[in-house]
């Protein structure tokens, strides 16, 4: 697996990817295998709260994940890092890990990342999609809704070319009851 002289390189599946807030020396298409993205974490800050909790997004284990990968230079990399944990640890769910991703054009990295803490309170874990859209459809926190958030994850991935078949699903069904409550009040 190879790294590179210029610097580190970190591994985005959401937000991240098309809101990374570093500078960065190359971005690329990457593949992270043993690791899916799934609303999984129950989201009680930025997306819901501790009483109406909404879901984000988490790397969980098992099955692949299609994101970019970031090459963030040698001397940025300690900012770069403390920036990454302060926006992403802050309960505690997620956990930080050097994962190998392989890139577009065949380089295999190793790659900073976080993962979901499957002992956290706040892993929702592998929810139906019943539970899941109702959670989308409740969540509202600091940052706005759950249900804003999984629209905006899906604009996103289809603009980057990734297709998330469960998150458009999801979607879908999100917004197929979203228009069904609308009608019922």
């Amino acid at each position: 697996m190879s790294g590179t002289a210029d610097g580190i390189w970190i591994f985005g599946y959401g937000s991240l990817m098309w809101r990374p807030g570093f500078a960065r020396l190359e971005v690329r298409p990457a593949l992270l295998r043993g690791y899916h993205r799934s609303l999984c974490v129950y989201s009680i800050v930025y997306r819901g709260t501790p009483e109406r909790p909404g879901l984000v997004l988490g790397l969980d284990r098992g099955g692949a994940c299609k994101g970019r990968a970031f090459c963030v230079a040698a001397e940025d990399a300690g900012r770069v890092k403390a920036y990454l944990n302060a926006r992403e640890l802050v309960t505690g769910v997620y956990r930080p890990r050097n994962t190998a991703v392989r890139l577009d054009d065949g380089r295999r990295v190793s790659a900073y990342n976080f993962v979901v803490r499957r002992d956290h309170q706040q892993y929702a874990g592998n929810l139906t999609p019943e539970r899941t859209v109702e959670l989308v459809l409740a969540g509202r926190g600091a940052e706005g809704s759950s249900l804003d958030y999984l629209r905006n994850t899906v604009r996103h991935l289809n603009e980057l070319g990734i297709r998330d078949g469960a998150m458009r699903r999801l979607l879908e069904l999100a917004e197929t009851d979203s228009a069904r409550q609308l009608k019922l009040s």
